[in-house]
């Protein structure tokens, strides 16, 4: 079991997603058709699915919340028309806790000059509400926290939506969505140099790409850190920018400490984000920290309960964390879902193995294969099954040692399973060779593969074991 395979959340990470008028209608505290004049007259950010009709629209939330800064003189006269909603009491509720905040405000002067007294509050509700956006309003830490997020950076509107396509279509995670996701996104760097959030989309297409694609991790995760970096370096601020650096410096770079630090700077900067949560559960269960690893990925489904993603990483976890029955129901019950989904084909492969069971395995791994579009995992499952029907494991194994090594020698299989099958017929130097080239390749199977039977009481394999911890460090 390998948890750097596991499937990244799909949620969008330009806040939360509204998926119709009804919902941008809600969010603003306006009528539709409130909003939708306000498209057509004034600019409102709302987007179209490509090859969707003019009614297929969907929004940021803190794109809307953007967008409403410095616009409250220019949007006053709309307050008389309170009769539109169906709720005007509703709309015109202002909660407690911003009542409070706000008169702390009237006490010591507006935040910025965008706000004036008179519309805080009002102005001030959609900004409090909008997912992954947090403002502090207490003494102590509202200047920083307001401060960071007024001075970021704002895209052009065609590099915007250039991102917003690349999101739309890396949201789909299939090898060819993650493509075009990556055209996407690179257009979107080319007509503004300076936007964080297009380096993010492409840091994770890449960190998907070795995951849901064939990519080589050799190739895929020096193109993710290389712009998660960038990312970081416009946009310090930028939440989604330090999850995407934590997840390859991590699984690629073996950091452990820094990749942690990364992790809790982007949840202090957004401690409602799904991804954070969710990339982080699979850090601390890299580093055995079980507990911790299932209580952030609860939270992680909490935030997004729809997601089959996080919930076929919840059934690994539960799994690798001696929950097998609750762990393996989950998986079964997502395969019948949502069987396009390759990771739940993926796990439920490594349990079967796990239990022995070499012809379902075999079968999840040709789903996978399939899922994937990689034919060099179909060339290797296709003869493990001819192998397994003739000879039995050993026959499987006999049958997928040339593949795999010739695989291996080419860039793109894994060295530490080709260790494994070694291993199993008996070579052991053949095996600590192969392990040797998987640390140096700092395959992601060093950090938490499956054991080796064969060698775990070998000095040599432990010492690799060793020095993988030492790595994890720093």
């Amino acid at each position: 079991m390998s948890f750097p395979f596991m499937a990244a959340n799909r949620e969008p990470l330009a806040g939360k997603r509204l998926d119709s008028w009804k919902e941008i209608a809600a969010f603003l505290g306006r009528a539709e058709r409130t909003v939708k004049r306000w498209e057509s007259e004034r600019g409102l950010p709302v987007h179209r699915l490509p090859g969707g009709g003019r009614s297929a629209v969907f929004a940021y939330s803190n794109e809307l919340a953007d967008w409403l800064k410095g616009r409250h003189d220019e949007l006053e006269a709309d307050d008389t028309e309170s009769s539109e909603t169906d709720d005007p009491q509703r709309r015109n509720a202002v909660p407690e806790s911003v009542q409070v905040a706000a008169s702390q405000v009237a006490a010591t002067g507006p935040l910025n000059p965008i706000f004036g007294k008179a519309r805080l509050a009002a102005w001030l509700v959609p900004l409090v509400l909008t997912a992954g956006v947090v403002i502090y309003f207490s003494v102590g830490h509202r200047d920083s926290r307001f401060k960071a997020m007024a001075g970021r950076h704002v895209p052009n509107a065609e590099a915007q939506d250039l991102y917003l396509k690349g999101r739309y279509f890396w949201d789909r995670r299939t090898p060819d969505d993650l493509n075009k996701a990556i055209d996407y996104f690179t257009q979107a760097i080319v007509k503004d140099p300076s936007d964080a959030q297009a380096y993010v989309g492409l840091a994770d297409c890449y960190n998907l790409l070795r995951e849901f694609g064939s990519m080589p991790p050799s190739e895929a995760y020096p193109r993710a850190l290389s712009a998660a970096e960038r990312a970081v370096e416009l946009d310090d601020t930028s939440a989604e920018a330090h999850i995407s650096l934590a997840f390859g410096t991590y699984w690629w770079s073996w950091k452990g400490a820094t990749a942690e630090r990364e992790f809790r700077r982007a949840l202090e900067l957004d401690p409602k984000s799904v991804r954070a949560h969710h990339w982080y559960a699979t850090f601390l269960f890299g580093m055995n920290r079980f507990q911790e690893a299932i209580d952030q990925m609860e939270q992680a489904r909490r935030l997004e309960p729809s997601s089959d993603a996080i919930l076929a990483d919840k059934g690994m976890l539960l799994y690798s964390a001696g929950r097998k029955n609750e762990g393996l129901a989950l998986l079964t019950q997502l395969q019948i879902s949502d069987p396009a989904l390759s990771s739940t084909h993926d796990y439920l492969g490594r349990i079967y193995w796990d239990q022995k069971d070499y012809a379902k395995a075999l079968m999840e791994s040709r789903r996978v294969a399939d899922l994937r579009h990689d034919e060099n995992s179909l060339t290797l499952v296709s003869a493990g099954e001819k192998g397994f029907a003739a000879g039995g494991l050993k026959g499987l194994y006999e049958s997928e040692l040339p593949i795999q090594k010739d695989l291996v020698e080419r860039g793109s299989g894994s060295a530490y399973s080709l260790a494994a099958v070694y291993a199993a017929l008996g070579k052991k130097q053949e095996a600590l060779a192969w392990l040797q080239a998987s640390f140096d390749r700092h395959e992601a199977a060093m950090l938490i593969g499956d054991a080796i039977p064969e060698l775990q009481n070998d000095p040599e394999y432990l010492k690799f074991r060793a020095q993988v911890t030492q790595l994890l460090a720093r």
